[in-house]
């Protein structure tokens, strides 16, 4: 009896200690730069959008109102951060997703501009993508993370 019971510990102990080192290799690797690389790497706009927290324009240009199939990477890193089956059309002015990838964005609150919201930065990069609100697709996630056009690029299938 004491040997099954050391047997399913060291199974247990196993087990767990596999579980760690699964996690770990799930986890987002840092990509570090200076601001003067990133300066020299990035076009005005998207060093102002991704590096300084700005604001594209809202319009129907850009990502807001492409709907290909594939997926969304920041336009910094190129890091994937959104697939296409989680855009929808929300009327806001910016591209909108119900979802991230999981463990590709990091959240942050953010209380600028007299508001109190949750914005949304690049987990490699630390770039600024949008900010996230609970007014997305009930029938999903509610969920919808507003992001700028400048913060990302696309990839078909």
């Amino acid at each position: 009896m004491n040997k099954l019971i050391s047997i399913c510990i060291l199974l247990l102990i196993s087990y767990q200690v596999s579980a760690q080192k699964n996690t770990i290799k799930k986890m987002t690797e840092k990509i570090k730069k200076s601001e003067s690389e990133w300066k020299s790497e990035l076009s005005t706009q998207e060093y102002y959008v991704l590096r300084e927290k700005g604001t594209d324009k809202p319009s129907q240009e850009g990502y807001t109102s492409h709907f290909e199939k594939g997926t969304y990477h920041c336009n910094a890193c190129n890091s994937q951060l959104f697939a296409s089956n989680s855009k929808f059309e929300s009327h806001c002015g910016w591209p909108s997703f119900d979802d991230a990838i999981e463990g590709t964005v990091t959240y942050i609150k953010d209380v600028t501009h007299g508001m109190i919201r949750t914005e949304i930065i690049c987990a490699s990069c630390d770039s600024h993508l949008g900010h996230i609100f609970d007014d997305g697709p009930q029938e999903t996630t509610g969920k919808r993370y507003c992001i700028n056009t400048s913060s990302i690029t696309f990839k078909k299938k």
